[in-house]
């Protein structure tokens, strides 16, 4: 049998599946994917922009990983792995003679996710270094006591949907007048199971027969 052939063999054993974005998206479809065995489908990243899941091309530069946890028939469900913005839109919105203050938070939601958060401030100047501490421990303050009063959901709808940013453009202005604030980057580290908390990391095995 010639190589093409094989290939072509291989082809018509695998079945095509349907990837559904978390019910926090909607569970609308955001690929489809072929695969001869559905457990190796287990812990896939899916990449899609916010534009995709909303039609809102205002969000096109906010990207989304989805990772797949079940599959069920034909179907494939994932969860949200985390999320950042386009690099290219970060290097449009920074401005010389202006401060760039970020923080990384490390913090666990009311269900019991962790995620690890970053949240940049851009100022409408250039400030002193005192007041970027002061920037900076109040995006720390606000995404961790925002992310402990919120499900898992909650938070990525605060953090993709600009609510978390604009919280801590509030609370940072009265420290120094300010020009953009964003949440730069999310990655979920820990999920909540039945078990307990675990190391979001799905790796694919094949069943027990």
């Amino acid at each position: 049998m010639s190589s093409r052939a094989v290939v072509k063999d291989k082809w018509r054993m695998k079945q095509w599946y349907t990837v559904l974005a978390p019910s926090v998206f909607g569970n609308v479809v955001i690929a489809t994917t072929p695969a001869d065995k559905p457990w190796k489908l287990l812990g896939r990243t899916f990449e899609v922009t916010l534009f995709d899941l909303t039609g809102d091309f205002s969000q096109v530069h906010i990207h989304l990983k989805f990772q797949a946890y079940e599959v069920k028939d034909d179907i494939v469900y994932t969860r949200f792995k985390g999320h950042e913005l386009a690099r290219d839109y970060m290097k449009s919105i920074i401005r010389r003679k202006s401060s760039k203050v970020a923080a990384i938070v490390n913090v666990t939601t009311k269900d019991g996710y962790g995620l690890r958060i970053t949240g940049v401030v851009l100022t409408a100047f250039r400030c002193k270094s005192s007041q970027r501490r002061a920037i900076r421990k109040i995006i720390s303050e606000v995404i961790f006591n925002e992310a402990s009063n919120k499900t898992l959901d909650e938070l990525v709808q605060a953090m993709v949907f600009g609510n978390l940013a604009n919280e801590v453009f509030q609370r940072a202005k009265k420290i120094y007048p300010l020009r953009k604030v964003e949440i730069y980057k999310s990655k979920l580290l820990t999920i909540q199971t039945p078990e307990g908390v675990k190391k979001a990391v799905i790796v694919p095995q094949k069943p027990e027969s």
